[in-house]
């Protein structure tokens, strides 16, 4: 949402309100340090082991009182998480119109991402406004029910952000150390991944790496106790896999534009990565980005062991299999998201943006 900020506060017309829920404190501030934007509203919701339940409940209090004092036109939330729902869903009840950005995502599986599939659908009920980032977004919506006139294809904004991110001259000591070799970038957290999936996860990317010395790992690792377990279970004593704590989207951009791969059971990173040309493995049993799996940019390969092996090492030692998932085209945006957002909230004008035919 950072780069759709500072587009609409360059609108002389718009009185832009940023609130946010503190729900991964360190990781936030990083994220506003790097943007350089200011929370007006903070509702510091972060504490030890909170449960989705404490999470849903202390939004839904807190975020009252800042929409009852700013009483605003609009709303915008962004994706599927329960900040997103929580919030839509307060507007809701108060009357206030949402506009949803990064709309019409879905799996059509209510538990594969969980809670993330519930969310975008519920928060899809309510909206006025869609930001679709493709045009497959857009139809998912308009079968839903959707108005027409309230979906619009803009393209990602998260596609958007990299633009003010990634720098020539970037430098960093595990990057320095990764680059040594095959540097290979993983990220993993997600929720219905925890427990054996993961050591499944886990145990595939050590096996692969123990019979390919040429490459060298970072694992970013998510604060989740239960992840950093698994990994330390799996990866331990293997020099090189080196798992560092969250890093800023700053580093992760500039990780991600650096390294030969990527594997990961994350949503963003599907579309970042595609946009230098890195392959992507996704460790998920399905994927609200079908787009690049169909565009050649990414692979759906499960939490199963034996999959994950062979397409990892299928892409490091078949180099033209690299090449066709390097070269294909990202279908996911082209850098101005938001401001096609920003102008269709501030005169209506609307032109929908389509990927480039090869």
């Amino acid at each position: 949402m950072c780069p759709l900020v500072i587009e609409m506060k360059k609108r002389v017309g718009i009185k832009t309100v940023v609130c946010v829920t503190g729900q991964h404190r360190q990781m936030l501030d990083q994220v506003l340090d790097t943007f350089h934007v200011t929370p007006d509203h903070d509702l510091g919701i972060m504490k030890a082991e909170q449960t989705l339940f404490d999470i849903t409940t202390c939004i839904l209090e807190r975020i009252r009182t800042v929409l009852a004092a700013e009483a605003p036109d609009l709303v915008l939330v962004h994706g599927d998480t329960s900040t997103t729902f929580a919030t839509a869903l307060s507007c809701f009840y108060l009357g206030i119109p949402v506009g949803h950005v990064e709309a019409g995502l879905r799996t059509y599986d209510i538990k594969s991402p969980f809670p993330e599939e519930f969310n975008r659908q519920a928060v899809g009920i309510v909206s006025a406004y869609n930001f679709a980032p493709t045009r497959r977004a857009a139809d998912n919506l308009l079968k839903e029910g959707k108005r027409p006139d309230s979906v619009f294809i803009t393209g990602n904004t998260v596609i958007d952000a990299m633009r003010h991110t990634v720098r020539d001259d970037y430098t960093h000591p595990e990057l320095e150390w990764a680059e040594r070799g095959r540097f290979i970038f993983i990220t993993a957290h997600r929720r219905e991944n925890l427990g054996e999936p993961m050591h499944r996860m886990f145990r595939a990317i050590r096996r692969v790496l123990d019979e390919h010395p040429d490459c060298r790992a970072v694992y970013p690792i998510h604060m989740n106790p239960a992840v950093r377990k698994a990994a330390e279970a799996e990866f331990g004593g293997c020099d090189r896999i080196h798992i560092i704590e969250p890093i800023e989207v700053f580093d992760c951009h500039n990780f991600e534009a650096r390294c030969y791969l990527c594997l990961t059971d994350s949503g963003g990173i599907q579309e970042e990565c595609p946009s230098y040309g890195k392959p992507v493995l996704v460790m998920r049993d399905t994927t609200e980005r079908p787009e690049g799996v169909e565009a050649g940019t990414l692979r759906l390969v499960g939490t199963d062991e034996r999959a994950i092996c062979d397409n990892f090492t299928e892409l490091l030692d078949d180099r033209a299999a690299y090449e066709r998932m390097s070269r294909a085209s990202n279908p996911y945006g082209d850098g101005f998201a938001s401001r096609r957002i920003a102008d269709i909230i501030e005169t209506g004008k609307y032109e929908p943006w389509e990927p480039a035919r090869e």
